[in-house]
């Protein structure tokens, strides 16, 4: 079943004024329940305005958003509801931090939820130990944290929701690479633990390469390809010619095929690649490469 729905979604800005833009132009997508999604785009191509639609922070100027099923624009639909199933992590959320302990930030949205005191407790504990925060550290006003204690703080408050989609908006800005690997790798436990539904928006094709279900591609406020990873790599000269940047391994065999080696080129890990050059070797030998 579809977990989010869109049809023909469109936004425009400035509707009816000289700096009127699309962001979004007619999308049609769904997502499925318990998919690890990555999604992809340059600055400007509509993908931060889109996931703005599935909590309903943005309101679409023509076309539907539906959540587990629901029109969240209906009538008799509370947006208050659909933010506890959709929960959207913004790209320094840090910011969002503003309860006197990192305790009590985690626990305000358990709360407003209106669960019950060993539910709440149950839950900030459970997330805290999840995104790498030790007990001690819940009792610190978040303000005393350091700036990666802050986030993972920030990001266990919507994580204790148990949202049914978690929505994470570039989660590795402005990380070290050891501070990236640490967030990317926390992401991919919280769905292999809670089987919930993920978005991991993000620039880099090779942030969401070595997790994702399936890859989101936008383009000019247009769905540019939504499918699996193989079948998105194996598109890899289009996606270059739109000004996205796919994987260094991916880019290796897209060469190797336009020297006029008869190798898969929807390769996009170093894993993968192992696999597909053994295959390959095995198949012809080593005469085809040695010629490249």
């Amino acid at each position: 079943m579809a977990v989010i729905r869109t049809e023909k979604l469109t936004y425009t800005y400035s509707q009816g004024t000289p700096f009127e833009k699309t962001a979004v132009n007619n999308v049609d997508l769904e997502i499925e329940e318990g998919e690890l999604v990555g999604v992809i785009g340059h600055t400007g191509s509509g993908k931060s305005t889109l996931i703005q639609h599935f909590n309903g922070l943005v309101k679409p100027t023509s076309g539907k958003v539906f959540i587990d099923g629901t029109d969240i624009w209906s009538k008799d639909v509370k947006l208050r509801d659909i933010r506890f199933k959709v929960g959207l992590v913004f790209q320094y959320p840090e910011y969002q931090i503003f309860e006197d302990t990192v305790y009590k930030d985690i626990a305000f949205g358990p709360k407003n939820m209106g669960l019950d005191e060993a539910e709440i407790d149950k839950r900030v504990r459970e997330t805290a130990e999840l995104v790498g925060i030790s007990p001690e550290l819940l009792k610190k006003s978040p303000f005393e944290l350091s700036g990666g204690q802050k986030r993972r703080g920030a990001i266990a408050g919507v994580m204790a929701r148990r949202p049914t989609v978690l929505v994470r908006d570039e989660p590795a800005a402005g990380l070290d690479p050891k501070g990236r690997e640490n967030v990317l790798d926390q992401i991919k436990q919280y769905h292999d633990e809670t089987k919930s539904t993920v978005l991991l928006v993000s620039h880099s094709m090779e942030d969401v390469a070595r997790f994702a279900s399936k890859i989101l591609v936008m383009n000019k406020g247009e769905v540019l390809c939504y499918d699996t990873p193989p079948a998105v790599f194996a598109r890899a000269e289009e996606i270059s010619s739109v000004g996205l940047s796919v994987p260094q391994i991916t880019r290796i065999f897209s060469l190797l095929r336009q020297r006029g080696i008869d190798i898969r080129g929807d390769v996009y890990t170093v894993e993968f690649a192992l696999k597909t050059i053994k295959e390959y070797l095995e198949k012809n030998g080593r005469g085809g490469l040695e010629n490249a």
